[in-house]
């Protein structure tokens, strides 16, 4: 079987196990298998994938990011950037410096940490810290810039419902999972009870968790993670169901510069893309992992017209960063 029997491929591995079902191992050994097949066709016909998925749409990306810690604070790990995300004067202040280096929309967590026992009811003291941040947020960018309310799923639905009415008046341009993923009728109830738009895909996997979704009428937004999602033409299936539901695009991004350069080819050819997340402006050591950084100027990512993914790795680097740090924020393993 060679690499453009990507349909073949994707149903013998999915069914693998007497499985078929979305599974978030196998889908994302899955989706980096596909990944890897789709750079090779492209650099075989010398082609941006984007190219052989209907063609470029968009002529550059908007782009987002999360709030960061300045680099003069004592630590930018994981902890302490979700530590800045509650502070009312932290906040605002990387945001103002986000939307001085281009960004138009910048996203944050103000109802952190995470907990193994969530969804949880917010207590007042959290939603009123979590007012006060975006308020401050807001006034300090103005109408300049959007505000993505990135919540990880700590709510149940009747405390989403009274964060989403506390926060309307700064017109966020998304909450994002603001209950867990797991139930979407629930979603789609918070959905259903407020003005800002509903976010969510992160967690989920293939087209038939998406289709749920869909059907709950759960989002306004879209946020597959191409590394988890089930790859390039899974996501490109996915974005076209969301288009017929009037649902944007916004890929979601936690796997480094590989999985980024995926999202930026179904951004550049899907109708329906709205923002991709970016890791600042994918300096540092981001840039040092390919051959060629993602080229992000004012706000937004150019497409690249090199073949394939458009990015080469630069294993050597790779090689010598082993990564074996936390996948990702920790939860609480107690109740918050």
């Amino acid at each position: 079987m060679g690499p453009v029997q990507i349909e073949s491929m994707w149903r013998i591995i999915y069914s693998s196990g007497f499985s078929q079902h979305p599974d978030l191992s196998l889908v994302g050994v899955l989706s980096g298998i596909e990944m890897a097949c789709w750079d090779v066709i492209g650099k075989a016909l010398d082609q941006p994938i984007y190219n052989l998925l209907g063609g470029q749409v968009h002529e550059k990306l908007r782009s987002y990011t999360y709030l960061y810690p300045a680099p003069e604070a004592e630590t930018r790990d994981v902890l302490s950037v979700a530590d800045a995300f509650g502070d009312p004067e932290i906040g605002p202040s990387r945001a103002t410096h986000y939307m001085e280096q281009g960004f138009t929309a910048v996203k944050f967590d103000p109802v952190m940490p995470m907990s193994a026992f969530d969804p949880r009811q917010l207590s007042l003291e959290a939603l009123d810290n979590a007012e006060l941040v975006t308020r401050n947020i807001r006034e300090a960018v103005g109408s300049r810039c959007d505000l993505l309310i990135g919540t990880h799923g700590q709510m149940t639905t009747s405390s989403a419902i009274r964060l989403a009415k506390r926060l309307e008046q700064f017109d966020p341009l998304w909450i994002e999972e603001p209950v867990p993923p797991e139930n979407m009728r629930e979603m789609g109830r918070v959905a259903h009870s407020t003005t800002i738009p509903v976010a969510t895909g992160e967690r989920l996997t293939t087209k038939y968790e998406f289709a749920e979704l869909f059907q709950n009428q759960a989002a306004a937004i879209i946020q597959p993670a191409l590394g988890r999602a089930g790859g390039i033409l899974e996501a490109k299936k996915i974005a076209g169901m969301a288009e017929a539901h009037y649902v944007e695009l916004a890929p979601h991004l936690y796997c480094g510069p590989i999985e980024a350069a995926a999202n930026i080819q179904i951004g550049t050819c899907s109708p329906n893309f709205l923002i991709q997340e970016s890791i600042e402006t994918f300096g540092g050591f981001h840039a040092e992992l390919l051959v060629e950084p993602i080229r992000w100027e004012d706000g937004f990512i150019i497409p690249p017209t090199a073949p394939g993914l458009g990015v080469e790795l630069n294993e050597e680097v790779a090689a010598r960063h082993p990564y074996d740090g936390p996948i990702f924020i920790e939860v609480e393993d107690r109740p918050v």
